[in-house]
């Protein structure tokens, strides 16, 4: 039997599934909305955890945790819908979103609260009939299930240039070296067998339980991501990326409520790009920031009061993460006030204005993009300080004078 099964089989619904034939929206490949389909939703019961010791050839041998053994999980299985690894991204990315939102799950694959078996196979172009599939298994982040879809679909369409055939088998993941490694074949596995559970009764829910589940469901990620955009005036991109994660809407909301939805726009680049990106390097979640949204929601205000510069405020930021410290301690504590007196300024814009002779003619020629090159000089002499509208003017002023 199984050695991730000491009972030697597994309990798990078959012809009666909690849910069937749902679907679910993507933004699949040339940015359009595509629907993938839903097969069905069933209980069974959780398998113990194979770690699986993988040499350069083949397994070399496999550890048993049976923590997690006989625990019920719910499987959701598609339909072969998916055209690409960033749709197979897409799509664990939408059932992971209605999963946090409904208190489910948190999601979080590296402890397995999500895991994901994919299976993949190649057709020619134009052909109907799907190909021999090969099934990956050992996926526990969604950049692995995108990584080795991609080495799957290079090694089978070398498979069926050379070879002609792709086998049906187990393969594994191998994230260090970048492959996937066969564990099992499946070519002459026969169907399961399934019989009744004698001790299991069947589930019954009724139309006024469901009614019921339907009346309390809390605001689902679409719904969410089509208020985004229509109450903050954000793009459909832009709010896609918020309301694919709980925690992360929620710390947009929070940053909105104390800035105002005026500020809707640049809160969400704040977010998705500078916060984002440490977090990642720092391999921490939207909810371990040390900037709060409160205080993001202050430094994109001081922004827009023109209090910092947009330069400055990229290193406000750096030190808000790296300390936890407010925005306005930090500028005061630096002495990173903006400059906008206008004496200073206007002697910035003079010495750039000597020193890029060139920027001059082009502008004066009717470039008036070089003008561009001009304000940067000053930014540059001013330590990111000066107020880059008010330099803009002066510079325009004294050049068409």
């Amino acid at each position: 039997h199984d050695i991730d099964l000491p009972k030697a089989y597994q309990i798990s619904q078959y012809d009666l599934p909690l849910a069937s034939n749902g679907k679910i929206d993507i933004v699949g490949d040339g940015g359009k909305t595509k629907t993938i389909r839903i097969l069905r939703i069933h209980l069974e019961e959780d398998a113990g955890k194979l770690l699986h010791a993988i040499g350069s050839r083949e397994l070399d041998y496999s550890l048993v945790d049976l923590n997690r053994a006989c625990v019920p999980l719910a499987e959701c299985v598609s339909e072969p819908d998916l055209s690409s690894p960033e749709e197979a991204h897409a799509y664990l990315t939408a059932v992971k979103a209605v999963f946090q939102y409904l208190d489910i799950s948190d999601c979080d694959m590296e402890k397995g609260s999500l895991r994901c078996d994919a299976n993949i196979s190649l057709r020619p172009i134009g052909h109907k009939v799907l190909g021999t599939k090969a099934e990956i298994k050992n996926l526990n982040s969604f950049k692995a299930v995108k990584d080795s879809l991609h080495y799957e679909i290079k090694r089978q369409h070398e498979v069926l240039n050379t070879q002609g055939r792709v086998i049906q088998e187990t393969r594994l993941w191998d994230e260090a070296r970048g492959v996937t490694v066969s564990m099992r074949s499946k070519e002459e596995a026969h169907d399961y067998r399934y019989f009744p559970e004698p001790d299991l009764i069947p589930i019954n829910l009724t139309s006024a339980f469901l009614d019921g589940v339907r009346a309390t469901l809390p605001e689902l990620p679409e719904k969410k991501r089509a208020r985004f955009v229509s109450e903050y005036k954000l793009t459909d991109y832009d709010a896609m990326v918020l309301v694919g994660d709980k925690a992360l809407a929620a710390y947009f909301e929070a940053a909105v409520a104390k800035s105002g939805p005026d500020a809707a726009k640049p809160v969400s680049n704040w977010i998705t790009t500078e916060l984002g990106g440490k977090l990642n390097a720092s391999k921490k979640s939207i909810s371990e920031s040390p900037v709060s949204p409160e205080a993001l929601a202050s430094l994109v205000s001081l922004i827009q009061k023109g209090t910092i510069t947009g330069k400055t405020a990229k290193d406000v930021f750096t030190e808000m993460f790296d300390t936890g410290g407010s925005p306005e301690e930090i500028v005061k504590s630096k002495g990173l006030t903006a400059v906008a007196d206008e004496g200073a300024i206007s002697k910035w814009c003079d010495e750039a204005i000597a020193e890029m002779p060139k920027a001059v003619e082009e502008y004066k020629g009717g470039k008036e993009r070089a003008i561009g090159s001009l304000v940067g000089l000053v930014m540059k002499k001013s330590q990111g300080k000066a107020n880059a509208q008010l330099a803009n003017q002066i510079l325009a002023r004294k050049l068409k004078a």
